[in-house]
């Protein structure tokens, strides 16, 4: 259960913190535990993202996700019950052909995943996919920059909006979600300048990674901010916590205790309290 004293947050509560000027602090999670942890932090946002193709999957990008796989995860993470609103990515493919699939797509993250929004990379291209998704009564929240789903047509992982065409198209598209419903956009992987102003430019807020301090909110992959993994980091990822080390150290003590035979002793195994022999006549 969502801790006592924390009220539950919405599409419309997060819009209504941009307007007291309180930042929103989101993080994504994966699964049950990790959900549980990000509410007792008081986040205020858990992204379900498919970035766990890259994080607990193994892949080089988020392409293989599937949808199933999404609303299983965004399941585990909602079944936490936490007071932070629960997005749910819509993985690559899920919502890139019919506008049908697209609220298909979003109905089921919502139906069977628990998630009470979904989020969807790109700008006009996908104006129709949201606006469908948004009469279906499912929150969206838009992502701009850097759309990993795309990196095969931006030709690798980077950075959005340093030439000036691209900025203007970036900024554009924002406002123009904004005027569609969307509830919040994403900005990735932009320059710092540019999440800025479009920040001031819009009533609805903005959530960066990777695009400064002017954003009203930032976001983080977990494993990343605690130090869970051990694969490259983007600079503008700050690590919070050294975890690997110590689930390392962890798992190097316990094997070594097994291999001595030091693990488990009689206090940590049950007993019968009678003789062997005579129990088994």
């Amino acid at each position: 259960m969502p801790r006592p004293e924390a009220e539950k947050r919405t599409a419309l509560t997060l819009g209504q913190k941009k307007e007291r000027g309180e930042r929103i602090a989101a993080v994504t999670a994966y699964d049950f535990p990790t959900a549980r942890l990000a509410d007792e932090a008081g986040i205020d946002l858990i992204l379900v993202g498919d970035s766990l193709g890259m994080v607990l999957q193994g892949h080089a990008n988020t392409l293989t996700v599937t949808l199933e796989q999404m609303v299983y995860h965004s399941g585990l993470v909602s079944r936490a019950e936490p007071a932070a609103l629960v997005v749910s990515d819509l993985p690559y493919g899920s919502y890139h052909g019919s506008v049908e699939r697209a609220v298909e797509s979003a109905c089921r993250c919502v139906k069977d995943g628990g998630a009470e929004a979904v989020k969807l990379e790109g700008g006009r291209k996908r104006f129709r996919a949201i606006e469908a998704i948004l009469d279906a009564e499912v929150p969206v929240l838009a992502h701009l920059g850097l759309t990993p789903q795309s990196v095969h047509a931006l030709g690798g992982f980077k950075v959005q909006g340093k030439l000036r065409e691209k900025a203007r198209e970036i900024h554009r598209d924002a406002l123009e979600l904004e005027k569609l419903g969307v509830f919040a956009v994403v900005l990735e992987s932009v320059p710092q300048e540019l999440a800025r102003r479009i920040s001031a430019d819009l009533r609805i807020p903005t959530i960066g990674i990777g695009a400064g301090s002017g954003c009203d909110g930032q976001i983080l992959v977990f494993q990343d901010l605690v130090g869970f993994t051990g694969l490259y980091l983007p600079k503008f990822v700050r690590r919070y916590a050294d975890t690997r080390a110590m689930w390392l150290d962890a798992l190097r003590r316990y094997a070594g205790d097994v291999r001595a035979g030091s693990f488990p002793n009689d206090a940590e195994s049950y007993h019968l309290g009678r003789d062997i022999d005579e129990f088994l006549k």
